[in-house]
Order: structure tokens, then sequence, then C-alpha cells
């Protein structure tokens, strides 16, 4: 039965996202299912969005349906059967995607284009004012559109395809994090005795290795060939690299780690592409791989190893003691500015110090402070719901996308409701500082909260969570840090979120609202500002 209701929300999503001749690439990370689409007419977002298993959308340099974590790793195998199996009987079935019957402008009952915002196709409705969520989405919508153009810099697009290295690994450091939670918990206790060791291998296994799955991830991203960066990148662990000295010091395996790993394949890559251009095409297969090996590995071992070292001991030293002495002060930064470093882009660059961060000491302490930017948007968000009493249309994409809040995934509350309305945006980041700066105070304390993975935030993160007190001091300072970010979020945007007017204009249900006859001009509210395809009460943080 299972299988059969992950079959059948493959088979709702296909049709919706322009059948299967659509698709460019299929993938999944740890919510969402992402998709590259050819034609972005044939995509249906409002019927996607009303699918029950559905929480959102989300637009990147991919489509992104979010489907929660858990769900989209069971769907997307049935997606990709589903995609298989329409691809083998297209030739006999079905014309080309790109072909003038499925163009933008036809309208079949088989492939409806997806229905264009309110603001664009329908007159404006009657005084009072209202916007619907619909109208809401198409706004945030466009805002990320237009955040997404100035994003593609090429260090910002350098840094997506830094991310795209690290997110296939999430799985693995979530799995041993856990059981490395497990562990420490049954050692604490003293339970279990004979099954700590096995656990404690299980849990630091992939952590050992996880320069080499670094390693190969960066050659297949920026197109070398894989493997070999795999194995300049296992030169790094290798015990025997205890027998050589580089700059006056012996090595130790997994010196530099993930940066040095990193570093070390987007060189392969390069040497790589080199020699495909420069060695004789006979002599390839046999030369190509040595010398990629050869050059990258004596650089990686007597210059980038050492300093990749130095660089990860820096990160490990400068976060214990930014958190040591200004841990309120920086988790109020952290934890205010997050949300707008996603926006900008700059958030991926992340990810390789809290990677650094758990390989060195076992968990990152910048991750839970993160996590209060997700908290503060759900506490704007209750406070939207609640202002607006009258408007069920907003109410219901609030109420929709609340418990994937809860568990972290913040994209259908932040451009569903928060950034499309502008000012709960801004409240959301000030609850997301409070709850980070409450978090950094503990840390200044000398109470460490971290987390053993990333990915998950909210209440997701709890599993996960690890620090230098005992697990029920750690979970209670994440727990009320949490808290915290719901209340203050909560709050600043009951009180300064909405204006009067946003309130007068929004509190209403445009399901209900009179809609003007077509042989009648639409009455205009007086005093209206917004700009011309803005719904009425929306504007820009």
């Amino acid at each position: 039965m299972p299988e059969d209701k992950n079959r059948a929300t493959a088979a709702a999503i296909l049709p919706l996202v322009g059948g299967a001749g659509n698709l460019t690439s299929i993938a999944h990370c740890m919510t969402r299912l992402r998709l590259g689409i050819q034609d972005r007419t044939l995509v249906q977002d409002e019927t996607l969005k009303a699918l029950p298993a559905v929480m959102g959308v989300v637009e990147d340099d991919t489509y992104q349906i979010v489907l929660g974590p858990g769900t989209v790793a069971r769907v997307t195998p049935e997606f990709e059967r589903l995609v298989a199996e329409s691809r083998a009987m297209t030739p006999a079935t079905e014309p080309e995607p790109a072909g003038p019957l499925l163009t933008a402008k036809t309208t079949t009952p088989e492939s409806a284009p997806a229905p264009t915002p309110p603001a664009a196709t329908q007159p404006p409705p009657t005084s009072p004012a209202t916007t619907s969520a619909e109208e809401l989405a198409a706004h945030g919508a466009a805002l990320k559109a237009r955040q997404k153009s100035r994003n593609a810099t090429p260090v910002k697009l350098f840094l997506r395809r830094i991310a795209n290295i690290f997110v296939p690994l999430i799985p693995a450091l979530i799995g041993c994090g856990i059981i490395a939670g497990i562990n420490g918990l049954l050692t604490n206790l003293g339970w279990l005795p004979s099954v700590v060791p096995a656990l404690a291998a299980m849990a630091s296994g992939f952590m050992s290795l996880i320069a080499v799955f670094v390693g190969y991830n960066t050659a297949k991203e920026f197109g070398g060939t894989p493997v070999l960066g795999g194995a300049v990148a296992a030169v790094i662990v290798f015990p025997g690299v205890t027998h050589i000295a580089a700059f006056g010091q012996h090595l130790s395996p997994g010196q530099g780690g993930v940066l040095g790993a990193l570093a070390a394949a987007l060189l392969a890559v390069q040497v790589e592409k080199w020699c495909r251009k420069a060695v004789p095409e006979a002599l390839d297969v046999l030369l190509t791989p040595t010398l990629t090996v050869l050059v990258t590995g004596l650089v990686t071992l007597f210059g980038l190893m050492f300093v990749a070292g130095e660089a990860a001991t820096a990160i490990g030293t400068y976060a214990n003691w930014l958190l040591a002495h200004g841990g309120a002060f920086a988790g109020l930064i952290l934890g205010g500015l997050f949300l707008p470093l996603v926006m900008l882009g700059l958030h991926q660059a992340l990810i390789p110090l809290h990677t650094t961060l758990i390989e060195q000491q076992g968990y990152t302490v910048l991750l839970p402070i993160l996590a209060m930017a997700g908290a503060g948007q759900v506490g704007a968000a209750i406070a939207v719901y609640l202002r607006l009493p009258r408007n069920r249309s907003i109410r219901r994409t609030i109420k929709s996308a609340l418990p994937a809040g809860f568990l972290g995934v913040g994209e259908p509350l932040i451009y569903g409701v928060s950034l499309p309305l502008g000012r709960p945006f801004i409240t959301a980041c000030l609850g997301g500082a409070c709850g980070g700066a409450f978090v950094g105070f503990f840390n200044q304390l000398g109470d460490a909260v971290g987390s053993t993975a990333i990915g998950p935030s909210g209440w997701a993160l709890f599993p996960l969570v690890k620090g230098n007190h005992t697990l029920a001091t750690t979970l209670t300072v994440y727990a009320l840090g949490l808290a915290v970010g719901y209340l203050a979020g909560f709050l600043a945007t009951y009180f300064f979120g909405l204006s009067k007017q946003m309130r007068a204009e929004l509190n209403a249900d445009p399901d209900s609202a009179p809609t003007p006859t077509a042989a009648e001009p639409a009455p205009t509210t007086a005093g209206s500002a917004t700009a011309p395809g803005t719904p009425a009460g929306l504007g820009t943080p």
C-alpha cells in the first residue's frame, strides 16, 4: 500500500510538470523533488500546490516540489520509473513537447497551461481591495525570479556548485550523526557495552572517508572523471602520509579534510582537461589518469594538505572563539541575516564550514543558531494568520505550510506569505535574530549547542543535536531557542508586521469579493498606491 500511495503521488505530479518529455533532469534532496524543466509554461503551479502530498513549490536553478523528509525519498524512485515508462512509449504515442501542438498558447484538456497570476488576467476587485494566497504566491514567485536573476553571478554560481558537492552527502551525515548520538547515549548510561564499539564504527566510518566522497563529487560537478577526483582525495586519508613531511612538519591522515579534498579534486579536473587536449588519443587511456593522479597527488601531499589543514584549524578556532566571546551578538547577527543570505545565494558558502566543523569536533555549532531563522518565520506566519481572520485564502496557505515550517522547510511560508507581504519578512528575521542570540548566549556561557549533520532544521534537528554537556541540557537550550524564535517572530509581526492599511486591504475574503461584470469597468480604491501588476497590500522588504 505505501508503494501504491507513493506511485499515485508521482503519477499525479508527472502530467502537471508537462509530462516526461518536458523533463531534463530528476533528483531529490532532503525534502524536495528537483526537476529540470524544458518548457516552463507547461507546468501547472497551482494544481501542483493543491495536491495533498505537496507542501509547496520553489523555483531556483531547478523546479523544486517540496514533499517533506522521508516522502521525497520514496516518491522520487516511483517518479523516475513513471518517466522511464512514459519515455519508452513516447515515440509511438506522443508528440514532441516542443512541437506546435503543445506550446504555451495551446489549451487542451490533457495539458492545460498553468493559470496566470490573477493580477495579470482579472480586473481588480472592488473596494475594499483584497489579496488572495494565489496573488501572494504570484508576487512571491516574481520576487524569487528577480532575486534569481541577480544571483546569477560567477561567484554565486560557483558557490551553488560547491553546494551541489555536499548536498548528496547529507543523508549519510544524518544517518551517521543519529547513530553517533545513540552511541553516546548508550556510553553515558553504560548500556550494551558490547554494541557500543560497533555503533562507533558505523558512526565514524563515513566521516573518516568523507574526503574521498567530496573529491568524487567535486570532479563530477566540475566536468572531470569522478573516480579520479576520489583517487586524489583518498591520498589525504591514507594512513601512510605520516611518513611524509611538508613545510618542516610530518603530515597526519585526514589533514586538510574536506577543504583539502575539494581543492585537490578541483586541481585534478584542470589537470585532466589539459591532458585530454595535449595527450595523443592513442596514449590518452594510459597517460591522462596517470598524470592526473601523479601531478595532483604531489601537489596535494606537499602543499594542499598543509595549507588546507591550517585553514580548517583556523575555521574551528575562530568559530569557537566567536561564540565563546561574543555568542549572543554573533547569534543575533547569524540568526537575523541567514534568510537574506539565502535570498542572495551566499548561504551555500557555509556548507563546507559546517562539514569542516563536524569533521573536527563532531558537530557544527553554527547550524542550531541558523535554524532559529526558520523559527522566526513560523512565528511570523502564525501572527499573520491571527491578524487576518477573514482572509480565508491566505489562512489556508499558512495552515498548509505550517507543518513543513515546524520541520524546518520554510520556503512555502517565505515565498508564499512573508516575503510577498514585505514587512512580515523583516519581523520574521527579527524573530530569528532573537532565537539566535539566545542560543549564542548559552554558547558564550559554555553550553555549546551543535548538530552532528547538516540539512535538517526546526524540530527535525532534535535527533542530531549534540553539545559539550549532557544531552538533556543541550536539547533544552535548543528547544528554548526555538521557543524564543517563535515568540519573538510572532510578537514582532503581530504588532509591527502589518500596517493598518495592509490589514484593511488584506483582512477580507477574496473568494467572496464581488467581481465586476465584463460590461462595467472595475472601480478602483481611492488612494491606492500599489504598482501596476502588484496585488494590493503587497510590498518588498
